[in-house]
């Protein structure tokens, strides 16, 4: 798949590994999982947003840009990595940070993800309401106005459903390399397994997966919200992607799959299951996943698993999306596991 149209910035080190999940698969007794790391993608601690930013920033720096701006929840991975990208690029950056996650107390916005958030010296502004993404929008754009009278230029990346999605090329781009590493291993993938939040990496890893000629289907676990207004959401932005890349017809609503049986009370909040598969990946395997996303979503994969929804005789491949820095937020939810 040719995206060289599009301005990018390299912030990744890839290939990220693809490993087989021994331990596991022999545990739970069903098809043979691997796990693609992209917990090591390299930028700050990690995770999938580096590879989405390497679209967001590359048009920013083509842009003449000297600012960026973005929004996401208090412990979000994505405000992280820009921070940690821009830092890196010599780039300023401003990141608001929503309440999303009810009940948390002081420490929760001084830890993980936020504490790395100064680390990265980016200047920090706080939105109270968390489930209102136009708003959120709104809200950066009043930032980049301000900026903008002061001289600067900045550029702001959106997480509205609406939003020109570029960062789902770095997935579509990834579907490339997971399937090239597949055929390296000797292996057919038969299935992926992944959070469904944003949707841009639900997305682009979809329809670059179609691009290259693969019907391996692509299973979301939400982990933002319930899987009707997921799909509605995915929908639009699995259009916006095909366009942009050039091939409308390649996929289309009917080839999104999600699952919401694992979301819990909401984004960010504990379940018995997330917490079972957090501490059965860490005990089998040695592999972190974080509370918010990768638990969510492990926990989806092993009770897809148990409830047979895979047979013996396919491969099974789980996307790790980062996000463990998280996890020093969440130490009470964790404590005993």
């Amino acid at each position: 798949m040719d995206l060289s149209a599009f301005p990018r910035t390299r912030l990744c080190n890839l290939p990220t590994p693809t490993d087989p999940l021994e331990s596991l698969s022999k545990e739970l007794g069903g098809p043979k999982i691997f796990i693609k790391r992209d917990d090591l993608t390299g930028l700050a601690m990690g995770g999938n947003k580096a590879r989405q930013l390497e679209f967001y920033l590359g048009e920013a720096l083509d842009q003449g840009c000297d600012t960026v701006i973005t929004t996401g929840a208090i412990q979000s991975n994505h405000a992280c990595m820009t921070a940690a990208a821009a830092a890196k690029l010599g780039l300023a950056c401003h990141i608001q940070l929503e309440t999303r996650v009810p009940g948390k107390g002081p420490e929760y916005a001084r830890t993980g993800n936020p504490l790395l958030d100064r680390m990265f010296g980016a200047t920090m502004h706080y939105f109270p309401e968390g489930e209102d993404e136009q708003a959120a929008d709104d809200a950066i754009d009043a930032i980049a106005d301000d900026i903008r009278q002061k001289g600067r230029r900045p550029y702001t990346i959106h997480l509205g459903g609406d939003t020109k999605p570029l960062g789902a090329l770095g997935y579509v781009d990834a579907a490339g390399e997971i399937l090239s590493q597949a055929t390296e291993m000797g292996i057919n993938i038969d299935a992926i397994v992944l959070p469904s939040g944003s949707g841009s990496t639900h997305c682009g890893l979809l329809a670059g997966l179609r691009a290259h000629g693969s019907q391996a289907r692509v299973l979301g676990i939400c982990i933002r919200r319930d899987k009707e207004s997921q799909k509605t959401r995915l929908a639009m932005r699995l259009d916006a992607v095909c366009r942009l890349i050039g091939q409308p017809d390649i996929a289309t609503g009917d080839d999104i799959w999600l699952n919401d049986d694992y979301f819990g009370p909401g984004y960010g909040q504990s379940t018995p299951e997330m917490l079972e598969a957090t501490a059965l990946i860490a005990r089998t395997e040695g592999i972190l996943v974080d509370p918010v996303y990768t638990g969510k979503s492990m926990s989806g994969l092993i009770g897809l698993v148990r409830g047979g929804v895979f047979n013996n005789e396919e491969t099974v491949l789980f996307l790790h999306t980062g996000g463990l820095a998280a996890m020093f937020a969440y130490g009470d939810m964790l404590a005993d596991i």
